[in-house]
């Protein structure tokens, strides 16, 4: 964190360079006492504002260089993954191929950190040494040219909802989980939404490129137990809007505000969302808006996993067994809600690079290098050149053309 430091002290520099330049000369009155006049002792409000613009100026810099890939093409790594002996094979996978770039979690599912902060930093409790030596991870990235991006899962929070109930919601006095046992964060609370922004900030001071924030969203299927819960509705609590539309200026608030703070670290921000949002003018249950979640963020990645679909989604009777199609499809949905935003962003889909046996009562649709191309082939054809490939075991197909 030495480099953080250094920055606050060089802007800490230029505060006080200012005061002293605004301040004017110091001058003796009649009876001997060193002053200065009021108006040379406060600085006029054109220069306060000069210097905030000074400030907004300011720009971290995490001492690595990193490119922007002529298109970003990406593998999802584990905490486990990039501080074990898995790594080299990823490394060499990466290197070997068309592929530039690593998605690697910094906050993870349950609500961990994958690596150790310093000592006395308010996420020690959460801090897991799977990535032991982040520095030497990022010098590894450096050197290879391997773009650098932290995923964040912000309101999937088993961890903080344990700790602070308050913040999650709750059941008959205990917190609620889901059928897999995870539990949530509230969206409506800014405390939460501060709390990952900061870890996001450590993941810009290590050297990520790119903040990539996942499950940003409140839990699957809420608008059917959102009258059952107990939660704070926090600021919220004074809109006259309906529950649902309360939920959506939550969570797009949060990426606004994510956005803003992040801005003098100069990352680009993304959202990881549900493909199926961009179908359809909202998801009031979650509080996922696509167009208005896409006018804040500088990457859009939707996750369009075949194997994620409803039978007959597209007028595709089972879309898992038609990948290229599927994708195809929805690329054109997609290309025509970001064609209407004023400043869309980069488009960078999640692909499926797994298979999906909970779907099918007999063998599972294989996934290999044909049904890997096409998803990639689809994007291509309309207009999309950036993608994310995931799984879960980060175990990726073989002898894939990543650039077909």
């Amino acid at each position: 964190m030495q480099k953080r430091k250094t920055s606050i002290f060089l802007l800490i520099g230029i505060l006080l360079f200012g005061s002293i330049v605004f301040a004017g000369p110091i001058q003796s009155s009649a009876d001997g006492e060193r002053t200065a006049s009021l108006h040379e002792k406060r600085m006029t409000g054109l220069q306060l504002f000069d210097m905030e613009q000074q400030i907004k100026r300011f720009k971290f810099d995490s001492g690595y260089t990193f490119e922007y890939p002529d298109a970003v093409r990406g593998i999802y790594v584990t905490g486990n993954s990039a501080g074990g002996s898995k790594f080299e094979s990823l490394l060499d996978l990466v290197e070997t191929t068309d592929l530039n770039a690593m998605v690697i979690d910094i906050k993870e599912d349950h609500g961990y950190l994958t690596f150790k902060p310093e000592k006395g930093s308010p996420y020690e409790d959460i801090g897991q040494n799977y990535i032991h030596d982040p520095e030497k991870l990022m010098k590894v990235l450096e050197e290879k040219k391997i773009y650098p991006i932290a995923r964040i899962v912000v309101f999937k929070d088993t961890e903080l909802a344990k700790k602070r109930p308050d913040l999650s919601f709750t059941e008959n006095g205990k917190v609620w989980q889901n059928n897999r046992k995870e539990a949530f964060v509230n969206p409506f609370e800014k405390e939460v939404w501060e709390y990952n922004v900061e870890i996001a900030k450590m993941a810009a001071e290590m050297g990520f490129q790119e903040i990539q924030f996942d499950y940003v969203r409140f839990p699957e299927g809420f608008e059917t137990r959102d009258e059952d819960l107990t939660y704070s509705k926090g600021d919220y609590e004074k809109s006259k809007k309906e529950n649902s539309q309360r939920r959506v200026d939550a969570v797009t608030d949060f990426v606004a505000y994510a956005k803003e703070q992040l801005d003098s670290y100069g990352v680009d921000v993304a959202v990881d969302i549900f493909g199926y949002a961009a179908t359809i003018p909202e998801t009031p249950g979650i509080g996922q808006n696509f167009s208005r979640i896409s006018e804040n963020v500088d990457i859009i990645s939707s996750m369009i996993y075949p194997s994620h679909w409803t039978a007959n989604y597209f007028g595709i009777p089972m879309p898992d067994k038609e990948p290229y199609r599927l994708v195809s499809e929805y690329a054109k949905v997609e290309n025509d809600v970001l064609g209407k935003l004023d400043n869309p962003p980069v488009s960078r889909p999640w692909l499926q690079d797994f298979e999906a046996p909970w779907l099918y009562k007999g063998p599972a649709t294989k996934y290999g290098k044909a049904e890997i191309e096409g998803q990639i082939k689809a994007l291509k054809e309309n207009g999309i050149n950036e993608y994310l490939l995931w799984n879960a075991g980060n175990t990726y197909t073989k002898n894939v053309d990543y650039t077909p």
